[in-house]
């Protein structure tokens, strides 16, 4: 089994969330998703574990029959957008479903999809709808 290494930046804080990891049945599947929906980027360490980059918070996806949903009380992990429609649209066009329509909430709006795998992921952005 592959070792994960990760570089220490002298940005990193002490005592700071610094990685995330998530559940996936379906890696694969997961990696396809989030690369075409956001651009992330993978490194794979074996056939069971894919760590990923370029998402504001560098974390990692491991081989298992689970899932995380903000219902079962599992952490809501959202992405910020510039443009809310947008993402939503590139969401339902990566294969995402989408779990909650887009919702005013004090100080913006939001989205919630589910990826491939059944993890459950939000989008917000503060910018008001087009007109």
């Amino acid at each position: 089994m592959a070792v994960l290494k990760i570089k220490v930046k002298k940005s990193m804080e002490h005592e700071k969330i610094n990685y995330v990891e998530y559940a996936a049945h379906d890696i694969k599947a997961t990696k396809q998703f989030f690369t075409k929906a956001f651009n992330w980027v993978f490194t794979d360490f074996g056939e069971s574990y894919t760590a990923f980059t370029n998402a504001g918070l560098n974390g990692g996806f491991y081989q298992a029959d689970k899932k995380s949903s903000a219902e079962n009380g599992g952490a809501l992990i959202v992405l910020y957008s510039y443009d809310l429609e947008k993402s939503y649209q590139k969401v339902k066009a990566a294969g995402g479903k989408i779990s909650k329509e887009i919702f005013p909430f004090p100080g913006g709006r939001r989205f919630q999809f589910i990826e491939p795998s059944g993890n459950e992921f939000g989008v917000w952005s503060k910018e008001e709808a087009a007109s």
